[in-house]
């Protein structure tokens, strides 16, 4: 804040007719060129803009739980789940904010294992195209903590971040004492955040993905959304959501209101079953969307801005949410139908699901290039740089890689046919948290990877000017143990011999030191950064412009090396974590980190 008044004061000094003409006459007569005024204040606006956003970032991450705190609160088991809303309700208070204001938002309320966020991301493309003005909660971001919330499918500017934050934080500063609590946690801040933008910008719709599991989540304080929608469940956040299928069904719908329809793609019979129980207790009607080829039936067929073949069962949610959302705000009801190439007809199809209640309802919609328009980077997403290929998809649990194994193959097969000369297959990998890392590198062995490559969520050894990807949540020390346990993993499954006598030491400077035996096809590097560089080896002409390696090789490590010098093709499997693919894409794709 601070910051900015300053953007003012050299503003205002800069126009001023009576600032010392000495200045004046040393910057017109030989001290420095002359610059424009405007052109002087506009640089020193962004300068300031840039600093403004990074104080509020910093601040940021001062909510979020330090490794020691987090491993306290799990050995007292904190709060009970249920109190959780109910601080949730206090911190709304203390902004300013009420569940009855929240109420005013017309909301679109997503929840799922895997698959939610590309739903959410086809909803709003959808919406958007019908001219309305969205707003757009999600979570983890990838480069910057704005891509969290998107006004119109943009992240908001930094000005609005800034403006925004310091209203809603210096309110929670302000009352922390007198109410006898502190501040609310990270994701906590974030949600009441995106709220307050919502309301302030007058979004006409915002579409808002859980944060983990439903029932608890913070995001769960609405009480009145449009429409719910459950993407597919998996095994996920098992020290919270708990150990079965079951009661992680049980706890996504946890978000279902009553009287508001909820949508579902297909689901494995016993979670089916929960949330079956759960509408028929909480009273609001469950549908179950068709396959896309149902609809495409009508309309012929549909081209997604998505990769792979989850993401037809992410569309066919999305179409179903949009249009429930659409009929509600035009309360006209059907609309007419039509079948032209850009149009889609939701017909009423009766499923054999044991529960008659089950069906899709008799709609028809008009189907905007939305689909293919969507964008959500970081999905089964492929960058094509010269001679190397980036496949990345951010897959952390077991049902997420399969898809990613079966995008992944399919994309390689096709780039490899067409190719002369030999290509190098890369696999750069890492997991957070709980996850059973050597359950999804099993799923990834049958790639045949050339080499794999991992490495911890560190973008790079100098973290200063990174506050976007700090993460205190987790030590240092954990991360590189864990890639070293995904090293021995891999070693295992695909029967890797250890060289006797030779070792090589990746450090990071002023930090741990990283001891790791060479071993054949695998490589632990420190840092997203250090591991890019060596697998493009100079041949990624975006990547060369990142600056030179925190790290020098060593001679074996560069030795190593020589296939990925002299190959046609190098195609890289960026996965295992968002995060990862964030700290890639910031190298990778420049303009998000602008």
């Amino acid at each position: 804040m601070h910051v900015c008044v300053v953007w003012f004061i050299i503003l205002v000094w800069t126009r001023s007719p009576h600032k010392d003409s000495k200045a004046r006459n040393f910057q017109t007569s030989g001290g420095i060129s002359p610059v424009p005024t405007r052109k002087k204040a506009i640089l020193v606006k962004q300068t300031c803009v840039r600093v403004c956003v990074q104080e509020a970032v910093c601040a940021l991450n001062t909510l979020q739980t330090n490794v020691s705190v987090l491993d306290q609160v799990r050995r007292e088991q904190s709060e009970l789940p249920e109190l959780q809303l109910q601080a949730m309700r206090g911190f709304l208070r203390r902004t300013g904010l009420t569940v009855d204001k929240l109420d005013h938002l017309n909301i679109i309320h997503v929840t799922g294992t895997k698959g939610k966020g590309s739903t959410c991301a086809f909803t709003e493309r959808i919406l958007r195209d019908y001219g309305f003005r969205t707003g757009f909660y999600s979570s983890p971001h990838l480069v910057q903590v704005r891509e969290r919330i998107r006004i119109n499918g943009q992240p908001i500017s930094k000005e609005l971040f800034t403006k925004y934050f310091w209203e809603v934080f210096t309110q929670l500063d302000a009352t922390k004492d007198s109410h006898g609590v502190n501040m609310p946690a990270y994701f906590r801040f974030l949600t009441i955040l995106a709220f307050h933008v919502f309301l302030q910008e007058r979004v006409d719709l915002a579409v808002i993905e859980v944060g983990i599991g439903g029932a608890y989540d913070c995001t769960n304080i609405i009480r009145k959304p449009w429409v719910c929608g459950i993407s597919s469940l998996g095994i996920d956040h098992t020290s919270i959501l708990g150990n079965t299928i079951e009661e992680i069904a049980w706890q996504k719908a946890g978000i279902f209101k009553p009287g508001v329809p909820v949508f579902t793609v297909k689901q494995l019979d016993r979670p089916m079953t929960v949330l079956q129980d759960r509408a028929k207790e909480i009273g609001c009607p469950l549908w179950v969307c068709p396959d896309l080829e149902q609809y495409e039936s009508a309309a012929g067929p549909l081209s997604l801005g998505l990769a792979g073949q989850q993401q037809r069962y992410n569309a066919s949610l999305a179409l179903q949410l949009s249009k429930t959302w659409l009929q509600r705000y035009r309360q006209s009801g059907v609309y007419v139908c039509v079948t032209q190439k850009d149009n889609v007809i939701l017909h009423n199809m009766k499923k054999d699901l044991s529960h008659p209640s089950l069906t899709s309802p008799l709609i028809s919609l008009p189907l905007s290039p939305g689909l293919e328009a969507t964008e959500w980077p970081g999905r089964t997403q492929t960058l094509r740089h010269g001679p190397v290929t980036y496949y990345l998809d951010g897959a952390h649990t077991t049902g997420s890689m399969q898809a990613c194994v079966h995008w992944f193959s399919q994309e390689i097969q096709q780039e490899e046919s067409s190719n002369r000369g030999p290509v190098i297959r890369v696999l750069l990998f890492n997991t957070t948290g709980e996850r059973d890392s050597a359950a999804m590198l099993k799923l990834l062995e049958p790639c045949q990877f050339d080499f794999a490559v991992f490495c911890p969520n560190i973008t790079e050894t100098i973290t200063e000017n990174n506050a976007d990807q700090q993460n205190f949540s987790v030590s240092v020390e954990n991360m590189l143990t864990r890639c070293l346990d995904n090293q021995i993993s891999w070693q295992s499954l695909s029967g890797t011999e250890t060289k006797q006598g030779s070792e090589s030491e990746l450090l990071i400077k002023d930090r741990l030191p990283l001891l790791a035996k060479t071993r054949t096809h695998t490589m632990v590097f420190p840092c997203i950064l250090s591991a890019l560089q060596w697998i493009s080896q100079g041949r990624d002409a975006v990547l060369a412009t990142a600056g030179s390696p925190y790290l020098p090789a060593q001679p074996s490590v560069t030795a190593k090396a020589e296939p990925l010098r002299e190959a046609a093709q190098v195609s890289v499997l960026v996965t295992g974590s968002l995060h990862l693919v964030g700290g890639v894409l910031k190298y990778l794709d420049p303009s998000l980190a602008s």
